[in-house]
């Protein structure tokens, strides 16, 4: 919880006029020209935004300085940029790797391929996935959607996995 509360400091230290000083400059390029860390990131390397605050910025390019509150009064910093990016989250499963936490890896790689799915989607997608709500088609028609749209190879083999599943385990639409 440190690192929460190190961010909670910040922020208040903010809000009374005493705002730390600024440790790196504000990125101006877009999140796809940024620069990706070339060498794997090992546990020595967490948490991200006190180690690497470079490595981490918002989906619109905002480095973590510019998430403060004056930017929020301001109405420089969107709600979209508080959502943690693809890159961010892949960099936390180097570090999870590193620690022996292979399975937590995978989440977290899954959950950057989700990144690029629209809310709305998301939990559609995900209620799809409920038992008794989708048809083997339906599941296998999201998996298609998943990885040609979204580029999200993980999850669609997982849907492919779900409709396989259910079809033995009779927990498809109409089976109920």
């Amino acid at each position: 919880m440190s690192e929460i509360d190190d961010l909670v400091a910040k922020i208040m230290s903010q809000m009374g006029d005493q705002a730390p000083k600024n440790t790196s400059k504000t990125r101006t390029s877009t999140p796809s020209q940024m620069a990706t860390h070339e060498t794997p990131l090992t546990t020595k390397d967490y948490p991200l935004y006190s180690k690497h605050p470079e490595l981490v910025h918002s989906p619109s390019g905002s480095n973590l300085d510019d998430l403060n509150i004056d930017n929020v009064l301001k109405g420089a910093v969107k709600p979209k940029d508080l959502r943690i990016t693809a890159e961010t989250l892949r960099l936390q499963g180097q570090v999870a790797v590193d620690s022996g936490r292979d399975a937590i890896q995978k989440n977290f790689q899954r959950a950057a391929e989700l990144t690029a799915i629209p809310d709305e989607r998301l939990l559609e997608m995900y209620n799809a996935l409920r038992p008794y709500r989708s048809t083997k088609q339906e599941l296998l028609d999201i998996a298609k959607e998943l990885r040609d749209q979204y580029n999200a190879k993980i999850c669609a083999d997982w849907f492919e996995e779900a409709a396989e599943f259910y079809e033995t385990r009779k927990k498809l639409k109409g089976d109920n």
